[in-house]
């Protein structure tokens, strides 16, 4: 199911570009529409920049927009029903089945101009729906095609590993009802089962860029038909970090195809791919990079140091699951341990673990035989798990984008839910500027272990101390195949003592050491098996494999 399963009502419409091809914030702040559409959160009460979470505990004011909207062609109009939509009615079918009816506000304002092949950034808080904004765009313009092998039609471009995953999972019931195959490489998998897939063909690629770029540089994979190129997160693919092999891979798909950038956070490092790769894009923001988590009660929370492992094992021991972030993997994999022994079924992703290690991690977590999910910023974008309300950054944040991302693995989908950050006396003055670029107003408390406005917040409970382990859960060995098998002939049920002719099966004589080859007793030792004639004539180098010569490595060839 896609992260567009559950509704809700209250949700905003999409803001779309004004008559003369793009819109301010400002504008937008002020209740100016100019030809858009204002978000419904943006009524008389927050129409002066301010935004309430759940519970109107915590407040979110606009700031200022960092990222320079292109100017350019006008957007379509937002589309009311999927119905409205150039789509295959395979596909429209599929929508239906899937239980989605009618589209979120970042795919109402996206699709028309996604589908007529316009270039397009789109700008939606995480969990609004934007997989399957670019997603149907893409299934729906590349219907009716069939790749060759090593040579997909269209490319997603994901950050992380689970995010590539995430798209797959979504994309896959779509694809299959319109005859398209997706494959997905990334790294920490089998290179060679992914090359395989891409041999077979593929008309949807899903990938990272730095396991696609080892795929190229085996020559299995080109991508020089790729007409469709979508980069998802698009703020942390054009970190300096992402950014050359992200432009390498742009620079081979087709010339003069479709482009589009999706991310909850668009800042000016898009800047650089937008003014290079895109031509005449259409933006369309349906929440501003600061605040964009605006369905969530924000709080922070000031402890001494001493308390942070108390009040953390206090948190993890709630009735209900919560993700915790950590700075590194040792960190998680530190903390982890710690929860265990204190009787919280707790347990660590990060990046230094396998693919599959990852994957049971989470299965665990969704299960709910994991509660306490301890986890690097490899989760902060790309994990979506239902009904997930709670979010706790035991180490804050270094940035305000890392804040938004963490956050939006709760409150996805309509729902509301609450972020939680542990702030220590040294880490206020920096907090309270990250909260301030980010465009949150927290709440903030201060609480030591045992509070009841902690458990009030948290829901946080003594934990039982009694350590606790995790069963490992091996993976299903497949069934074997008998599809490629010769069947086998029948048992014979003849006695081992008769051959095929029926006759009575002889024994073979032994051959021992110490006799000669008549079998009498004396002469010389020869090795069982031997057939050659003992000779003494022989002389060393004479080329003769009989006697003593055999075997010892002095036969030469004689010269010429």
């Amino acid at each position: 199911m896609t992260d567009q399963a559950r509704r809700s009502g209250g949700r905003g419409r999409p803001r779309t570009q004004t008559s003369s091809g793009g819109f301010s914030d400002a504008q937008s702040r002020a209740g100016r529409s100019s030809g858009g559409l204002r978000s419904q959160g943006q009524g008389q009460g927050q129409s002066q920049g301010r935004g309430r979470g759940g519970g109107g505990q915590s407040r979110t004011p606009e700031a200022p927009a960092d990222f320079a909207i292109p100017v350019g062609t006008p957007a379509r109009p937002p589309a009311a029903t999927f119905a409205e939509l150039e789509m295959p009615k395979a596909l429209l079918s599929s929508l239906t089945r899937e239980g989605v009816t009618e589209p979120f506000p970042i795919q109402s304002a996206t699709l028309p101009d996604a589908i007529a092949g316009r270039d397009v950034l789109g700008r939606g808080r995480t969990g609004s729906g934007k997989t399957l904004a670019f997603g149907l765009a893409v299934l729906a313009r590349t219907t009716g095609r069939r790749a060759d092998p090593r040579k997909p039609l269209a490319l997603v471009l994901v950050p992380t590993r689970e995010l590539a995953q995430q798209v797959t999972d979504a994309l896959t019931p779509y694809a299959t009802s319109v005859n398209l195959r997706i494959a997905t490489v990334v790294g920490g998998m089998s290179i060679t089962r992914q090359a395989n897939a891409l041999r077979r063909g593929a008309e949807i690629l899903v990938a990272t860029p730095g396991r696609l770029d080892d795929l190229i540089n085996r020559q299995d994979v080109r991508l020089d038909q790729v007409a469709i190129t979508v980069l998802d997160e698009a703020d942390q693919m054009a970190d300096m970090g992402f950014l050359p092999q992200v432009t390498k891979l742009l620079e081979q798909v087709e010339e003069g195809g479709q482009r589009m950038l999706f991310s909850a956070t668009l800042d000016r490092n898009v800047d650089r791919l937008v003014r290079r790769f895109l031509t005449d894009p259409v933006t369309h923001s349906v929440d501003p990079s600061q605040g964009a988590v605006t369905t969530m009660e924000h709080h922070v929370l000031h402890l001494e140091a001493a308390d942070k492992a108390s009040v953390t094992a206090h948190v993890a021991s709630r009735e209900g699951r919560v993700i915790m972030f950590v700075h590194t993997k040792h960190g998680a994999d530190r903390l982890a341990k710690q929860l265990l022994a204190s009787g919280v079924k707790a347990a660590a992703l990060h990046g230094g673990k396998s693919q599959p290690q990852r994957n049971r991690t989470l299965d665990q977590f969704r299960d709910g035989n994991v509660t306490a999910l301890i986890a690097t910023n490899v989760a902060a974008r790309g994990i979506h798990i239902d009904g997930l309300d709670l979010v706790v950054n035991v180490d804050p944040p270094i940035d305000h984008k890392d804040y938004l991302h963490r956050g939006g693995r709760t409150a996805r989908a309509g729902e509301s839910g609450t972020v939680v950050t542990l702030v220590l006396p040294e880490q206020r003055r920096e907090m309270t500027k990250l909260m301030s670029t980010a465009g949150i107003r927290p709440v903030t408390t201060k609480v030591r272990p045992g509070d009841a406005e902690l458990s009030r917040i948290t829901g946080a409970r003594t934990p039982s101390g009694i350590a606790v382990t995790l069963a490992v859960v091996a993976p299903a060995a497949p069934a074997p195949s008998s599809a490629n098998r010769r069947p086998s002939a029948p048992r014979s049920t003849r006695p081992a003592d008769v051959d095929a002719n029926g006759n009575p099966r002889r024994r073979r004589p032994k051959q021992r050491m110490g006799t000669t080859g008549a079998g009498t007793a004396g002469g010389p030792r020869q090795a069982a098996g031997f057939s050659g004639k003992a000779s003494s004539a022989a002389t060393p180098g004479s080329g003769s494999k009989t006697g003593s010569n055999y075997g010892t490595g002095r036969q030469r060839r004689p010269a010429r």
